[in-house]
């Protein structure tokens, strides 16, 4: 009987289901989001990785993760406060139809909607009721003030250091060649070398992979984590890098022979 505790890297199957109304938000197997109507052909299904109690998946799910046994189903109910929290009556808003319909948005009841704020920020909605030149808008999540079901399964608990790495460099970055990424592990310190993947994978999506990476091996008890290429020479600008080595490689080298200008001048004038 093998249990997990926090910090074990595990791969979980799960769905998630609201309560009152058994609909399925969120699943990790293929044939059910199918089933469900939410399945997306950008998604990527199987049992996911994560590191127990690091925030991979929803609080109230996390901390009921230490102690379950490997290879067994459970069910598990969240509350509304730990899951996407309770129902806030002043996130409801309301707006004059003038205003939405200057924005571009002809509003009908139900219908989701996306508002900019002032300071750049996106707010996402569902609009309640139009009516008299007014429109009610909820900005609470959907699942505001809902029990959440999951029923869940521990599949795997991974002990091989190597592998803890790399399932978490699966979460992270789930479309890279795994297989070319060179890692090293010691007791307290970790290398990830991502330079082989360097031309197949978008630089600002390996920028944001380090600096959630580097917080997941923290979390999992590495002190020191290192990545290559840096987070440094990831953000220097594009050419950056070959133009300071093409200026180090035009700068004579220490104790190089300079050209005898001054001899050559002497020879010039012999010549002539």
């Amino acid at each position: 009987m093998t249990k997990v505790q926090r910090g074990d890297v595990i791969r979980l199957h799960y769905t998630g289901k609201v309560q009152e109304t058994g609909e399925i938000f969120d699943t990790t197997y293929e044939e059910v989001a199918r089933e469900a109507g939410i399945y997306s052909e950008k998604g990527i299904y199987g049992p996911v990785p994560i590191a127990v109690g690091a925030g991979h998946v929803l609080k109230g799910l996390d901390e009921k993760l230490d102690g379950l046994e490997v290879g067994k189903k459970y069910e598990i109910i969240v509350p509304p406060e730990e899951g996407f929290g309770k129902r806030d009556p002043s996130l409801i808003k309301v707006f004059t139809l003038g205003q939405l319909r200057r924005a571009g948005i002809y509003p009908i009841p139900g219908m989701p909607i996306e508002l900019e704020t002032g300071d750049g920020r996106k707010l996402k909605g569902r609009i309640l009721t139009v009516s008299g030149g007014r429109v009610r808008i909820d900005f609470n999540h959907p699942y505001a003030g809902k029990h959440l079901v999951y029923e869940v399964e521990v599949t795997e608990k991974i002990d091989d250091p190597i592998e803890r790495v790399k399932a978490l460099v699966e979460l992270r970055l789930p479309r890279i060649a795994l297989e070319k990424v060179i890692i090293e592990v010691g007791e307290k310190d970790v290398t990830v070398d991502f330079t082989p993947v360097l031309d197949e994978v978008d630089r600002n999506t390996l920028v944001l992979g380090e600096i959630l990476l580097e917080s997941d091996l923290k979390f999992i008890g590495y002190e020191e984590v290192r990545f290559r290429p840096t987070l440094e020479e990831l953000l220097k600008p594009p050419g950056a890098e070959k133009t300071a080595e093409e200026s180090k490689e035009a700068e004579p080298s220490e104790g190089a022979p300079q050209e005898d200008t001054e001899g050559a001048g002497e020879e010039g004038k012999q010549a002539s």
